[in-house]
């Protein structure tokens, strides 16, 4: 369980960034699945329920401004930063656990 800060910006303008914290990495993750789910929702009002798969999602993260990923390091007691690519292995691991899971 390492705290995980979430830092988003959708578009690029600066007043657009937000930050979401996080008990792990793995919350984190799934809170960037739900920021996806929402635009879907967003986007597609009437559609009662949504699906997608892995390469919307990544595209979806690949089209955001920035988005990066701070994690605690309790070793030195500071926060290391992640990129947007490192956030995409963890979701797919996350996804992949999550599959693995429901058989």
């Amino acid at each position: 369980m390492s705290h995980t800060i979430l830092l988003v910006q959708p578009a690029s303008r600066p007043e657009t960034r937000t930050y979401s914290d996080y008990e792990s990495v793995n919350e984190c993750m799934e809170g960037v699945c739900k920021i996806y789910e929402e635009h879907l929702k967003r986007r597609n009002p009437n559609t009662p329920t949504i699906t997608y798969d892995i390469s919307q999602l990544f595209d979806f993260v690949d089209q955001l401004a920035d988005i990066s990923c701070l994690v605690y390091q309790k070793s030195t007691n500071t926060y290391a930063p992640y990129n947007k690519e490192w956030i995409k292995e963890k979701i797919y691991v996350l996804l992949r656990q999550a599959a693995g899971n429901s058989n």
